[in-house]
């Protein structure tokens, strides 16, 4: 009997491919409440910075210019990876969303972080004396503007599944919330007679733009350079195909994500000698449902062989 048995592939079961497509539906919906909420609040902020004058709101503004060109770009982004796959796509398009992140993040770093530092830290190292008016105004612009970005962000933490572009837009929101509180803080400082508080809270909403962007740039270039599911998810599978009938061993067990709720599954099972070809395929047959069941991966493809 030749050694090896079977090639078989897989595609999604109707009920994930209806699961996901729900969860993706979610994901647009979301992206484009925030998309519309952060051109209001980018109204409201800059208002505000011609009315009073602080510079904190400034960069606030400009921060939530980024977002909406980011926002814009991910809800494209996250339509884009729902295509269906083609010749040149043959997984699908999934994959889109995390390039769209990887964009987003350098937006985050070179467009906003970058000039916030730039405008900030003179006005930190040569103080001089600014005009502050209507900082009662600043203050209720800064607390209404995190009660409306509060509205997506919280619409998003209960969602029950995130794709890269959706959890993008959440960690740019959160990085709202607490530039807000930055400027929220340095406004309230001014007030109390410390402007050096307004440069210090520019500088603040600068570097939580930096940080976060430098996370979710390494974190979705990991996945587009081939990222596998963890050592959870494989020890899942090698465990799932060991208790099948008949199957002796396993090598070369591979997964990939490569998109939102889609890994790909490639593994080699040994199977007894001597059986009948018949045979080994109804083993693969198990081991493929049981990996479908336990694991639902996008596509498996499961090599049988000969001990």
């Amino acid at each position: 009997m030749p050694g090896k048995l079977k090639l078989e592939k897989s595609s999604p079961k109707p009920e994930q491919e209806k699961i996901a497509g729900q969860e993706a539906a979610q994901d647009m919906r979301n992206l484009g409440l925030t998309l519309g909420l952060y051109i209001l609040i980018f109204a409201l902020k800059l208002i505000a910075y011609f009315a009073s004058g602080v510079m904190a709101l400034l960069a606030e503004s400009l921060h939530t210019l980024s977002d909406i060109f980011v926002a814009g770009f991910l809800l494209i982004a996250a339509a884009y990876s729902r295509r269906a796959a083609d010749e040149t796509h043959m997984f699908g398009h999934g994959r889109a969303q995390n390039a769209a992140a990887l964009v987003a993040a350098t937006l985050f770093i070179s467009f906003t972080s970058l000039e916030l530092f730039r405008e900030a830290i003179p006005h930190l190292l040569n103080p001089v004396e600014r005009e502050y008016q209507n900082l009662p105004l600043a203050i209720g612009v800064l607390a209404v503007s995190m009660i409306i970005a509060g509205i997506p962000l919280l619409s998003l933490l209960r969602g029950k599944s995130k794709g890269p572009a959706a959890k993008a837009q959440l960690l740019e929101l959160v990085n709202d919330e607490l530039g807000l509180l930055a400027a929220l803080a340095g406004t309230v400082f001014i007030i109390l007679g410390w402007p050096a508080a307004d440069p210090l809270a520019a500088l603040l909403v600068a570097t939580i733009i930096a940080v976060n962007g430098i996370g979710l740039f390494r974190e979705n270039l990991s996945f587009l350079l081939g990222r596998s599911p963890g050592k959870e998810y494989l020890d899942r599978i090698r465990a799932t195909a060991l208790a099948v009938k008949g199957v002796r061993g396993i090598h070369d067990l591979r997964a990939e994500v490569i998109g939102p709720g889609q890994t790909n599954v490639v593994l080699h099972i040994l199977v007894p000698k001597h059986i009948t070809v018949e045979k080994a395929d109804a083993i693969v047959a198990e081991v493929h449902r049981r990996i479908l069941t336990s694991v639902e991966p996008g596509y498996c493809v499961i090599h049988a062989e000969s001990e």
